[in-house]
């Protein structure tokens, strides 16, 4: 990349947490109150990321900008530049010119949806995280240094595929999209599994959404947590292919337009590849309200092993 030009993270921060009860990307569970998402920025910045965008809804807008206000006024890059930061909404009508909405539906559109958001307000390389998982910094430096590399590319995306073993639950079982690709980590697909679980035998098992069918799975397989990689031609194709979602689901209740689509669908029209690479991080997050005492103790012990500084941010 060129000089002050660095990669930008886009962190998807909209979603209300249904099944843990409430806002969980403001719930404190660092040892000094820190939230998930001030972890990814504190390794996001040391990887090397410039900017950071939020995409959040309208009604919690103004508590977002006060919070980064306060934590991260003074947070500044390696380089000794200040970190800058953008805001971005998603809102259910936020949709194309032309198109109608179901009245009766409440939820925007999901993630890829979410992602168009911040068209106007990135222009280089850029990932995107979920606001609610801990990645790890090795996630973030893989990316970031895979980002340094393609500045002025087009159609290059990437994934970064966690091992499955590194994201179960202890709590219950899980939603995993297992990656496959060729000799080359060029992404041939991502096929969703549900209720993945360690059984007592050892054993990973999973529903497959193709077959219907409880399947063993490989417990070194990588999976998505939603981590990825593009260059921002991906915007003009993301929005395309959502005109064409829209021609089919707009009157939908509950259907939505997912970043894996977007993805597999530029793949398989020969618009662009993605990379799969590969991290030995451990992904946690707050699936199950259960997983917030667990999440807790690990965020402590990283702090007591000297990874992160307590408090994170001064």
């Amino acid at each position: 990349m060129t000089k002050n030009m660095k990669p930008s993270l886009v962190v998807l921060a909209a979603g209300m947490g249904s099944r843990y009860g409430g806002l969980k990307q403001m719930d404190g569970l660092g040892p000094n109150g820190e939230t998930i998402i001030d972890y990814s920025i504190y390794d996001a910045v040391h990887a090397g990321f410039g900017k950071v965008v939020y995409i959040v809804r309208e009604h919690f807008l103004d508590q977002f900008k006060e919070l980064v206000a306060q934590k991260y006024g003074d947070v500044r890059c390696p380089d000794g530049s200040p970190l800058e930061f953008r805001f971005v909404t998603q809102e259910l009508d936020k949709i194309p010119e032309g198109f109608s909405i179901n009245p009766e539906r409440v939820k925007p559109w999901g993630t890829a949806h979410a992602l168009l958001m911040a068209a106007d307000v990135v222009n280089e390389p850029f990932a995107v995280i979920n606001g609610d998982d801990f990645y790890g910094r090795d996630s973030f430096r893989i990316l970031a240094d895979w980002l340094s590399k393609r500045e002025g590319s087009i159609g290059e995306y990437c994934i970064v595929g966690f091992k499955l073993e590194n994201t179960l639950s202890e709590s219950g079982g899980v939603s995993r999209g297992i990656c496959s690709y060729d000799s080359d980590d060029n992404l041939l697909d991502v096929v969703e599994y549900h209720n993945i679980a360690r059984g007592d035998d050892g054993l990973v098992r999973g529903d497959s959404s193709i077959t219907g069918q409880n399947e063993v799975l490989q417990a070194d397989n990588l999976c998505s947590m939603n981590m990825w990689g593009f260059t921002p031609d991906y915007f003009q194709k993301s929005a395309e292919l959502f005109k064409v979602f829209l021609g089919s689901y707009a009157n939908e209740l509950k259907k939505e337009y997912y970043i894996p689509y977007a993805v597999d669908s530029i793949i398989k029209s020969g618009q662009g590849k993605c990379t799969v690479l590969s991290t030995a991080s451990r992904w946690f997050g707050v699936t199950f309200k259960e997983d917030r005492p667990g999440v807790v103790a690990k965020l402590e012990q990283l702090v007591n092993d000297g990874i992160y500084p307590s408090p994170l941010y001064e």
